[in-house]
């Protein structure tokens, strides 16, 4: 193991961390809304976003906002 790479990696705050990604990846995943299955599109910081009918919608929103859309199962 190559200790010098330890040492060269920063040190991130917990919060810092959760940030990494959140300006540009989004997560995609179904939810129930008032009874009615949608796709919730969420930023990486889990900060809701939006709803659409189908996945391929939601991922369609997410990009069209310059996002990179992932499924979370």
């Amino acid at each position: 193991m190559d200790r010098r790479s330890e040492t060269q990696r920063p040190n991130l705050t917990p919060a810092a961390f959760l940030a990494l990604g959140t300006p540009q990846i989004s997560y995609v995943r179904p939810v129930t809304v008032e009874g009615a299955d949608r796709w919730g599109i969420f930023a990486a910081n889990g900060t809701g976003l939006g709803l659409a009918a189908t996945r391929d919608q939601a991922f369609a929103v997410a990009r069209q906002h310059d996002l990179e859309p992932v499924s979370v199962h």
